[in-house]
């Protein structure tokens, strides 16, 4: 089932976010509110050179990484996360909590403009694919099995994302 409020891309366009010249109207952490920022777009040899193995296998592939083998997954930490293909900050771990999934988790992003989302019907399942609308990059699913107050849980592969320290963004 997919979930109300959240726009559905076509596959591979993130047109719904750009404004003009292709940039994004986004919220910066850093900034303390909405910026527009250019669009990311690269090659399949230049997605290599930057991402590592793993990383190009999640945000390039639409993969998922093994549960419970990300370091983000236990992380207690204030700060933001970003997506580790274009550094979009993606998620506070204001909104973060422990799924026992093996995957970071979240109940709603850092802004509704920070996140894409597309219909996924692999697997001979119906569910709701998260993406960067910056550079397109896979970020993981959606459910609706979350905690108050949104009642969703946004299930993240901690290689798509990096995390910055609260103190470190205020710097």
């Amino acid at each position: 089932m997919l979930l109300a409020g959240f726009p559905i891309l076509s596959a591979g366009k993130r047109a719904f976010a750009l404004a003009v010249d292709n940039t994004l109207k986004v919220f910066s952490v850093t900034e303390g509110g909405y910026v527009f920022m250019d669009e990311v777009m690269k090659s399949k040899d230049e997605w290599k050179k930057i991402l590592t193995k793993a990383q190009y296998h999640v945000l390039r592939e639409q993969g998922t990484e093994r549960a419970f083998t990300s370091e983000l997954n236990d992380n207690k930490e204030k700060g933001t996360y970003r997506c580790a293909g274009c550094d979009l900050d993606l998620f506070s771990s204001e909104h973060k909590f422990d799924s026992r999934t093996g995957w970071p988790s979240f109940w709603q992003p850092i802004a509704p403009e920070n996140v894409a989302t597309q219909e996924d019907n692999s697997f001979f399942t119906r569910r709701t694919e998260v993406h960067c609308p910056r550079c397109g990059g896979h970020q993981g699913h959606i459910f609706n099995d979350g905690p108050k107050p949104t009642g969703l849980r946004y299930c993240i592969n901690g290689v798509a994302l990096t995390f910055i320290k609260e103190q470190e963004l205020k710097s």
